[in-house]
């Protein structure tokens, strides 16, 4: 299974002082790499980070693994994107979110790893709920 990986679950990981750190953590170690991103996620990311000691260090080395694959160009999939994020406006729905559900609708055996609930929201393809690993959720082995 891909795991697609939302902000949330990074900057737990990164971040020890996080409330999900322990269990952002866990599922990281017990997922297989690499974690498909997009680069919004890591700009916010690196935001985020931005008072968690040695946190923005420690996103440099991740993004420079083998454990991390930047496989999404939004130039590619504007169009979808920006119709994700009228769709959802009411939400609102970030720039980030918009771009793993585009993600989600490429990658079929794709799970979303984030702790943001608005993805059991998000359909992809119109209809589909989109399979997640979030907190309080069913946890797939």
């Amino acid at each position: 299974m891909t795991t697609l990986l939302d902000t949330g679950p990074l900057v737990s990981v990164l971040n020890r002082r996080d409330t999900h750190h322990q269990w952002a953590s866990y599922h990281a170690g017990r997922r297989s790499a690499p974690f498909l991103t997009c680069e919004a996620v890591l700009s916010e990311a690196h935001f985020l980070l931005q008072d968690a000691p040695g946190g923005r260090s420690r996103l440099i080395e991740i993004m420079t693994s083998d454990r991390m694959q930047v496989s999404f160009a939004y130039a590619d999939h504007a169009s979808r994107v920006q119709e994700l994020m009228r769709t959802y406006s009411d939400l609102p729905m970030s720039f980030a979110d918009a771009c793993l559900v585009r993600m989600a609708e490429l990658h079929d055996d794709g799970r979303v790893f984030t702790v943001d609930g608005d993805f059991r929201i998000y359909r992809k393809h119109g209809s589909e709920p989109i399979p997640v690993l979030m907190p309080g959720g069913s946890e797939p082995t």
